[in-house]
């Protein structure tokens, strides 16, 4: 079975990942990012049934993974097997079968990919696969922005983290209310930190799978030190759940930013249950283009300033996917000439 989580980073979905890991019969490795970073090159490869284009693109991505900050520890990826174990000669049939290989190789029925960004691609997703479950885990996008100014991936003003966060919520919504509640389940952060065991045993059920304590143990698996020792940004996942993080954003964001955020997004936290703290229904403010030019510029030095302020290791662990993707990038467009 495939399972696909979906929502917005910094919201959980690490946490998530690595309880569903011990989950005996489910396999959640940490994501490569293949449909996000693939998708928009794949125009460029050229006819996938020419078996020359495909071996390139299946062997690209294979490097992709084999880049990945946080390593896949017990598999190594043919790129012939993988073309072997392929149902169809497209990027799905390739994400598709390097997930299987993985599942594979644990002993495993089931995966779960925890790339979130596949929210933007559940149309394919979902004409691809049979039938194949998602779970979408979300939070106080007040509280997830809190969270991105920290870290080193991300938008860092109010402003952009709120549109992007806004439309990923609203895709996921939509896309549960086509599909239904036997293949879509809802996962509030915020009730996963404070009463695991129930969320846990909920999120079992819905996946057909038998609740184990192991799950509440997830923190002394060795891919919570590993996911821990790669970067910042997971820097908790090996400590146990911490049932106080939430409204964050009372205490750690300006006024203004609230201000911006629930005039942009409020909206959203209304569907989502969240208590807007400014901004009343009705009352949104509107934003001149002259305003967001400024929102882009303080966006821009932001960014920066989180990277110079981030350790060299963890920006090159990070940086290698990035690169590649250029370099990917930069070869096919010298190939088709542009």
């Amino acid at each position: 079975m495939a399972i696909f989580m979906i929502g917005t980073q910094r919201s959980g979905s690490n946490l998530l990942r690595l309880m569903l890991d011990q989950i005996p019969g489910v396999v959640a490795p940490h994501p490569p990012h293949i449909l996000e970073r693939m998708m928009p090159l794949i125009g460029q490869y050229g006819d996938l049934d020419e078996q020359k284009n495909f071996r390139q693109l299946v062997r690209d991505v294979c490097q992709l993974v084999e880049l990945n900050p946080v390593p896949w520890t017990g598999v190594k990826l043919n790129p012939e097997y993988i073309i072997e174990q392929c149902q169809t000669q497209t990027i799905l049939g390739v994400f598709e079968a390097i997930y299987d290989t993985v599942a594979n190789s644990s002993g495993a029925t089931t995966w779960c990919c925890k790339s979130l960004a596949n929210v933007q691609y559940l149309n394919e997703i979902e004409s691809y696969f049979d039938r194949p479950k998602y779970i979408y885990i979300y939070r106080d996008g007040r509280d997830v922005a809190v969270s991105f100014r920290k870290a080193i991936v991300g938008e860092k003003h109010f402003y952009h983290i709120a549109e992007e966060w806004a439309e990923s919520q609203r895709l996921a919504l939509e896309h549960g209310r086509k599909i239904g509640k036997k293949r879509f389940f809802h996962m509030c952060y915020e009730d996963l930190i404070n009463n695991p065991r129930d969320s846990m045993q909920n999120l079992c059920k819905f996946l057909g799978f038998p609740y184990t304590e192991a799950m509440l143990e997830f923190h002394q698996s060795g891919d919570a030190k590993q996911a821990a020792s790669a970067s910042k940004l997971w820097a908790n996942v090996d400590k146990p759940i911490q049932s106080g993080n939430s409204g964050k954003f009372i205490s750690e964001a300006r006024r203004e930013d609230i201000r911006i955020f629930e005039s942009i997004a409020g909206d959203v936290l209304d569907k989502l249950g969240y208590k807007r703290h400014i901004i009343e229904p009705g009352c949104e403010l509107k934003f001149s283009r002259h305003i967001i030019n400024i929102f882009d510029t303080e966006n821009k030095q932001l960014k920066m300033a989180i990277r110079h302020a981030t350790d060299l290791q963890d920006l090159q662990r990070r940086d290698r996917q990035h690169n590649f993707i250029q370099w990917v990038s930069s070869r096919l467009q010298a190939i088709n000439g542009h």
